[in-house]
C-alpha cells in the first residue's frame, strides 16, 4: 500500500471537519493508501510536521483553510521531498481552492485528493520563505490573521470586511522603492499585492483578468496613498474594473520584484503573518508544487 500523511487544522472556519473524519479517512483507504492522521496543535506546527515527516510518504493531503495550505507547502519546499499535495478546503474564505477548482464539501474534496489528476502550479517565494497565492502589505493586510476566530466561524468573508472598516482611519502610507523588469518605482503605498490566484479575499475580480497558475508570472497591485476624498472614491470601482482608470491603482505582471522600505514592515503570506521585513525579494517559482486537483 501507498502512505498518505492526512494533517488536518481542527480549528479552521466552523471546526465541522471532526464530523467528516471518518468518511475522509474511508475514501483515502479504499483509494489504497495507508493513512496517517495529524491535528495540528498550533499555528506553525503543519509546516513542521510536513518538513519532519514527509519523507516517509507518497502522498499529503491538508484540510483547513489558505494559512494551514501555506503551512504545510511551506514544509514540503523546505524538505526537498516533492510529492503531490491534496487540498480539503475547510477555512473562512479558500481563495487557492477557488482558483483551482476544488470542491467545498470534505467528502468531495477527500476524492480529488486521492485522484490522479496532477497539476503543475507556480509558488512564490519570499526571501526565504515561500507562498501560495498571495503576498500582501499595507492596510487590511494584517486582517485575516487578527480577525477573531469567533467571527470569522460565524460570518466568514463577512467577518473580514468589519475588521478591515473598523481600521479605515488608521490607515498608513508607506514609503517603497520597488524594482521588476528593469523598471523602478518610488512612492508611498497603502496596500501592495503579489498574487497567483484568480481570487483574493474571497473576490475573483482583484487579481484582474486573464489569470494562469502555472505561467510563471504573478500579477502584481499597488494602490498609493490617495490625496482627495474624490481619489478615495475611485480607487474601488478601479479595483474591481480594470477598465475603470485611477492613477493611484498601479497593476502589472511579471516573475520577480524587489521591495525596500526604510523601516521593516509587516507581511501577510497566504493570510497568515509572513514576519517582519524592510527588504523583500519575491521570485515566482514556476511550477514548483504538484496540487492534485
Amino acid at each position: 500500500m501507498r502512505n498518505l500523511l492526512f494533517i488536518y487544522n481542527p480549528k479552521a472556519g466552523k471546526g465541522n471537519i471532526a464530523n467528516h473524519l471518518d468518511a475522509i479517512v474511508d475514501i483515502f483507504t479504499k483509494a489504497g493508501y495507508r493513512v496517517t492522521i495529524y491535528p495540528t496543535q498550533c499555528r506553525g506546527d503543519g509546516e513542521v510536521t510536513a518538513r519532519e515527516w514527509s519523507k516517509d510518504f507518497d502522498r499529503i493531503v491538508c484540510a483547513g483553510g489558505d494559512g494551514t495550505l501555506d503551512e504545510i507547502v511551506t514544509g514540503l519546499m523546505t524538505s526537498g521531498v516533492r510529492i503531490p499535495i491534496g487540498y480539503l478546503p475547510t477555512g473562512s474564505t479558500n481563495d487557492f481552492a477557488r482558483s483551482i477548482g476544488i470542491p467545498r464539501t470534505p467528502k468531495r474534496a477527500a476524492q480529488r485528493a486521492v485522484s490522479d489528476n496532477l497539476f503543475k502550479c507556480d509558488l512564490g517565494k519570499f526571501n526565504d520563505r515561500y507562498f501560495v497565492y498571495v503576498a500582501a502589505f499595507g492596510l487590511f493586510t494584517d486582517v485575516t490573521y487578527e480577525t477573531d476566530q469567533g467571527m470569522k466561524n460565524i460570518f466568514g468573508y463577512t467577518a473580514y470586511v468589519a475588521e478591515a472598516i473598523r481600521r479605515l482611519p488608521a490607515a498608513r502610507s508607506i514609503p517603497l522603492r520597488i524594482t521588476y523588469d528593469d523598471k523602478v518605482i518610488k512612492d508611498s503605498f497603502i496596500v501592495g499585492l503579489v498574487t497567483n490566484s484568480d481570487s483574493v479575499g474571497g473576490m475573483k475580480a482583484i487579481p484582474g483578468p486573464d489569470v494562469e497558475l502555472d505561467d510563471g508570472i504573478f500579477e502584481v497591485m499597488l494602490i498609493r496613498e490617495p490625496d482627495s476624498i474624490l481619489d478615495y472614491n475611485l480607487i474601488g470601482p478601479a479595483i474591481l474594473d480594470r477598465r475603470i482608470r485611477s492613477d493611484n491603482v498601479i497593476c502589472f505582471k511579471c516573475s520577480r520584484l524587489s521591495f525596500e522600505s526604510d523601516e521593516p514592515i509587516p507581511w501577510n503570506l497566504d493570510g497568515e503573518f509572513g514576519g517582519m521585513a524592510d527588504r523583500a525579494e519575491i521570485i515566482n517559482m514556476h511550477e514548483a508544487a504538484e496540487f492534485v486537483i
